[in-house]
């Protein structure tokens, strides 16, 4: 039984280490820092992953990121949440899109900043990516 846990759990790190990966490697960045507004975006895929289960685990990953109000279009699989924490009164946007792709998900995230604004790459990179982990569970 102990041998089953143990191999279930390095397929599941396995899983997740790939799909971080994933992310990592699908991050880019739009736009000109200060100048413009800026896009981060990133994906992931999940092969068996149902899209329903991954929006929820997604609305639950950018809670913990610190997201409140969050809208939740299930039937467009979508979240969009805004942020503000400059105190200039001007909101970020993170937005979600969770769609079926195969027989499993693909998540699909962009946060936005305004022109004037500028969010650090490597820690945005990196909160994204934890949403479209959490979106797996």
């Amino acid at each position: 039984m102990i041998k089953i846990l143990v191999a279930a759990g390095a397929s599941l790190l396995a899983v997740s280490a790939a799909s971080a990966q994933s992310c990592q490697k699908n991050f880019k960045t739009e736009g000109v820092p200060m100048i413009t507004a800026v896009s981060y975006k990133s994906s992931g895929t999940f092969p068996k992953l149902d899209a329903r289960k991954a929006l929820d685990n997604a609305h639950r990953a950018m809670l913990a990121e610190g997201f409140e109000d969050i809208d939740v279009d299930k039937a467009m699989g979508s979240l969009t949440a805004k942020q503000e924490t400059s105190g200039s009164g001007r909101e970020q946007t993170l937005r979600v899109v969770v769609r079926k792709s195969g027989k499993g998900s693909r998540v699909d995230v962009v946060f936005k900043v305004q022109a004037g604004q500028v969010a650090p790459e490597g820690a945005t990179r990196d909160a994204i990516c934890r949403v479209i982990e959490g979106a797996a569970g």
